[in-house]
């Protein structure tokens, strides 16, 4: 498990720059960035993710947290708990992953996570050894990586700090999730237009990690003016790795509706 630090000795302010570049301490509370009017304005679709019923946890703790699924929360010697099978395999799997499984099929629940992806942040990570950054693409870890851990958080280390570029400021943002009947998150989608006009798309509790959607899906996104079966396309292909497990096929669905409405959106604001 990572350090906690002492959230007293932890930044929680909010660092603007004249450009639109953005620094956050890690001991903001999810709930004073969703009200900032900071964020609100420049980065908006980090102000949505953040709008949760966890709203008191810190940004630094929601990125740091451990991945969901009951049999690592209930302490089964599963792979994430040092043992040899993924229960979830066989079990009880309705909320886990559909892209990137395997041999766990976690997720993790971060919702600002997924939006800092999608905004081309960068994780500030302080620890023993000194300082360090990483993209916030890079700081979720898949379970072929890592069954330990979610992130690349070693045991001393810690969230410091959130980094967000000048380039995603003010651009076209947008930040939806599809839930069920009680509001619980099922897929997310964070989908951002630069202000070069590159695209980023990023679903959140589909994969172990935030799940970019690279390649020709963005591409075509991005140069816009695109047609409802082409944006039916693209929605189909951005999910062609998923497999689904017994229970949670239904995300697949989720996601590619949550896709064809931001390239959509996204497409015509090209």
């Amino acid at each position: 498990m990572p350090h906690t630090p002492d959230q007293r000795a932890l930044d929680g302010a909010v660092h603007a720059a004249p450009d639109g570049a953005l620094r956050i301490g890690a001991a903001a509370s999810l709930a004073s960035l969703a009200a900032d009017p900071v964020v609100r304005e420049r980065f908006p679709a980090l102000a949505l993710a953040c709008e949760s019923r966890d709203a008191d946890r810190t940004l630094g703790d929601d990125l740091a947290q451990r991945g969901r699924c009951r049999y690592l929360q209930d302490g089964a010697p599963c792979l994430k708990n040092g043992g040899t099978t993924c229960f979830a395999v066989d079990g009880e799997n309705r909320y886990l992953a559909i892209v990137e499984g395997g041999p766990s099929w976690i997720i993790h629940p971060s919702e600002a996570g997924v939006a800092l992806a999608a905004l081309d942040a960068t994780i500030e990570i302080d620890g023993r050894s000194g300082r360090r950054t990483v993209p916030a693409t890079e700081f979720f870890v898949l379970p072929t990586q890592r069954l330990d851990g979610e992130t690349v958080l070693a045991d001393d280390e810690h969230v410091a700090a959130v980094h967000l570029p000048a380039s995603s400021a003010h651009g076209a943002q947008r930040f939806t999730t599809a839930r069920d009947d009680a509001g619980l998150v099922l897929v997310s989608l964070a989908a951002v237009r630069r202000r070069d006009g590159d695209v980023r798309l990023v679903l959140g509790r589909v994969s172990p990690r935030p799940y970019r959607v690279y390649g020709s899906v963005e591409e075509e996104t991005t140069a816009g003016g695109l047609d409802e079966d082409t944006i039916e396309g693209l929605a189909v292909r951005a999910m062609l790795d998923a497999v689904p497990l017994s229970e949670n096929g239904y995300k697949l669905e989720l996601a590619e509706g949550l896709l064809r409405d931001a390239i959509r959106a996204l497409s015509v604001e090209a």
